[in-house]
């Protein structure tokens, strides 16, 4: 059997603390995917790659190195696709779990936000971060890691 590993697609996550102690507990690597040099806890389990500036330079690192074993942990949904495609399992940083059946309405969505901001419509952002998102991140994150070693 493999074991899991975390892939996180760092440069706007929120969480990655809460991804280090939760390895940490489970004893699963972690790999801080980002195009620029993040702080990481200085600890066997977890690895910090840095990747060229080039656009979705971390995305590809990402969707190539997913596969059945990995927990891709990204708010971008064209990688979220990606990594499903490869086998992964898919969490948002808000816990909300990517899958064949939501990612698709999750694409046809992002392409109308994008066509009305195109457009000039003020739509805004996604909602604010909360304790509540953190603590369910926790729990998804936590059921995932043993889903995964159980097989």
């Amino acid at each position: 059997m493999t074991t899991p590993a975390i892939l996180v697609d760092a440069d706007a996550c929120p969480v990655k603390d809460e991804i280090y102690r939760v390895a940490w507990r489970h004893e699963v690597p972690v790999k801080v995917v980002s195009n620029m040099r993040l702080r990481v806890p200085d600890h066997p389990l977890i690895e910090r790659v840095v990747v060229s500036d080039a656009f979705d330079a971390a995305d590809d690192w990402i969707a190539d190195a997913a596969d059945a074993a990995s927990i891709v942990v990204t708010a971008d949904i064209l990688l979220a696709d990606r990594a499903l495609k490869a086998g992964a399992t898919v969490l948002a940083p808000n816990g909300k779990p990517f899958t064949a059946a939501s990612i698709g309405p999750a694409i046809a969505t992002r392409a109308i936000m994008a066509d009305l901001r195109a457009g000039g419509d003020q739509i805004g952002g996604p909602p604010p971060f909360t304790k509540a998102d953190r603590s369910q991140f926790l729990q998804a994150l936590d059921a995932a890691l043993v889903r995964l070693k159980r097989g």
